[in-house]
């Protein structure tokens, strides 16, 4: 029998296309694996994917106040930013953006778990690394846990990935949560 205790925790997904299942079947993204090894483990976590397909940091700092109203998360993981950079908005705007989404969610009583984003090489070196760069530093200085990059072990696997070559396959996706779950596995013990 659940008590205060042990009280379910709420997970509160804010990304895009590459937590919103984008051109796969429901329920085969990272997110639903997440949900089902939850399950496995009876850890009761509620979790609200709140990923749109097309989000960029601002879009996401937008709706975020209303998500954290509405579903009073204890963590909140923040995959976003890699559509900034697809459309070489300036590292800056996407920084200050996710500056604002960590206050909001620190705010709120919340934990952030940050999943960092890498450019692909098309986009110069130093654009692609002041936006990698951006992810370590605010990790840092939140001292919030941080996936450094949720493709590991993915890019050179051609099948992993859609017509696209940028939106991954469900083949992909158990390796996705594979990198982001020791990150957000501490968070969703038991209250």
């Amino acid at each position: 029998m659940a008590n205060a205790y042990s009280a379910p925790k709420t997970l509160l997904v804010l990304g895009d296309s590459l937590s919103a299942e984008y051109g796969l079947a429901r329920g085969t993204g990272w997110v639903a694996l997440l949900e089902q090894r939850l399950k496995t483990q009876n850890n009761t976590t509620q979790v609200v994917n709140a990923s749109i397909s097309g989000e960029t940091t601002s879009g996401g700092r937008a709706r975020l106040p209303a998500l954290l109203a509405r579903h009073h998360p204890d963590v909140v993981l923040i995959e976003l930013g890699a559509n900034d950079g697809l459309r070489g908005l300036p590292v800056a705007a996407a920084e200050a953006n996710l500056r604002a989404m960590g206050e909001a969610v620190k705010q709120a009583g919340a934990q952030v778990v940050l999943v960092g984003m890498r450019m692909p090489p098309n986009y110069g070196r130093d654009y692609a690394d002041k936006f990698s760069a951006l992810y370590a530093r605010l990790g840092k200085e939140w001292k919030a846990p941080l996936v450094p990059f949720m493709f590991a072990g993915v890019p050179d696997q051609p099948q992993f990935f859609q017509a696209d070559r940028m939106h991954p396959t469900a083949i992909a996706h158990p390796t996705i949560l594979n990198n982001i779950w020791p990150q957000l596995a501490p968070l969703l013990k038991a209250k």
